[in-house]
């Protein structure tokens, strides 16, 4: 599917200073980042803008929420340091304020060719405020000639760095966002069938517009997770509600159980695309984890185009690739609310206000 946005590769990038706002929302433990995925899914966009002549690239995130106020665990120091292991032989700096006298002294100080990562942006209640002088002050220090949105995780936010920073610059797409965006419309408009759309979680409003969006597009639509366990119910043939489960001492329903596995299992086996958003149990203790890992198992096997949204969902799928190498998925989306808004037929501001092409 055409992307309808102008992204880097359609404007002139030589000799600017280029602002990128990314998601380096990292996992950290201790102060270590436990998973890197999302910084290295910025790098073909801040690669492309270097070796097509960008000035300087400077980097824009959050990270946590650390609710407008300082919090020192939260810096995003650690992502740069991660991030010039990632692009050796080129200067990658940190500044420890995201605007003011400080910021433009180090962007200026910053070699041409290099790249500066800010500081966290939600440390400024501005961020989430959607504050235009915030995000004129970002431009001003920066002297950011050209706005590129690749954080897709947060395009369904009308933030500062989302929405505001797009309206003070001539903004476009990164790679990421161009291909998490293409990946998800062209399941919606022009699925290779059958399409096979599996739910899971713990929230029915979440995902309950899921539903609805896909039912008149999907071949079959599998539900578990919590949801299944709390009693969802359909009636419509499409949707298939998982009928057996995985039960603590107590009784409580935390994992979908075999019989449901193998149904869904069979599903994933004549698709030819799946979607899969929310996990089939607790997948956070091993005992309920055995559904999720079926369903994942399965469809890394799969030649079906597979797509996996949702922040739990990717984040067990990710751990799962660590120790399982030979599974394969079209797009672990990075963005869970971005990702599901964008699925259910929502506008996303971040996308909304970039240049059509």
């Amino acid at each position: 599917m055409d992307f309808r946005k102008k992204t880097i590769r359609d404007v002139e990038v030589a000799g600017k200073n280029v602002l990128v706002r990314v998601d380096y929302n990292v996992p950290l433990e201790k102060g270590k980042i436990t998973n890197d995925a999302r910084i290295v899914a910025s790098l073909p966009t801040i690669k492309y803008l270097l070796e097509n002549g960008a000035r300087k690239v400077i980097l824009m995130s959050h990270l946590g929420r650390p609710d407008g106020a300082y919090v020192p665990e939260l810096s995003l120091g650690p992502c740069c340091e991660r991030l010039a292991e990632l692009l050796p032989g080129i200067e990658v700096r940190f500044s420890n304020m995201i605007y003011g006298p400080a910021t433009k002294g180090a962007v200026e100080a910053l070699p041409e060719g290099g790249v500066i990562l800010l500081e966290n942006l939600r440390y400024v209640p501005d961020e989430e405020d959607n504050s235009e002088e915030f995000a004129k002050q970002i431009v001003e220090s920066t002297g950011a000639e050209l706005f590129v949105q690749d954080g897709f995780a947060v395009i369904h936010r009308a933030h500062a760095s989302t929405d505001a920073i797009a309206k003070l610059l001539p903004a476009v797409a990164g790679f990421l966002v161009e291909k998490e965006v293409s990946n998800l419309e062209a399941v919606i408009t022009k699925p290779e069938r059958p399409l096979l759309v599996i739910v899971g979680g713990a929230k029915v409003d979440d995902k309950q517009p899921l539903i609805e969006k896909f039912l008149p597009i999907a071949d079959q639509i599998a539900v578990g997770g919590k949801i299944a366990a709390d009693g969802y119910k359909s009636v419509d043939k499409k949707i298939y509600v998982a009928e057996d489960f995985a039960c603590d001492a107590d009784g409580l329903r935390l994992d979908i159980g075999p019989k449901s596995v193998g149904v869904i299992e069979n599903m994933i086996a004549n698709a030819k695309t799946i979607v899969w958003n929310g996990t089939m149990g607790k997948v956070e203790d091993e005992e309920f984890a055995a559904g999720s890992l079926a369903v994942a198992r399965m469809m890394g096997a799969s030649k079906a185009t597979t797509i996996i949204g949702g922040g739990d969902t990717v984040g067990f799928v990710e751990s799962l690739l660590e120790m399982e190498k030979g599974l394969e998925f079209n797009l672990l989306s990075t963005g869970g609310g971005a990702s599901l808004e964008l699925l259910s037929g929502k506008k996303l501001p971040g996308l909304e206000i970039l240049q059509d092409k």
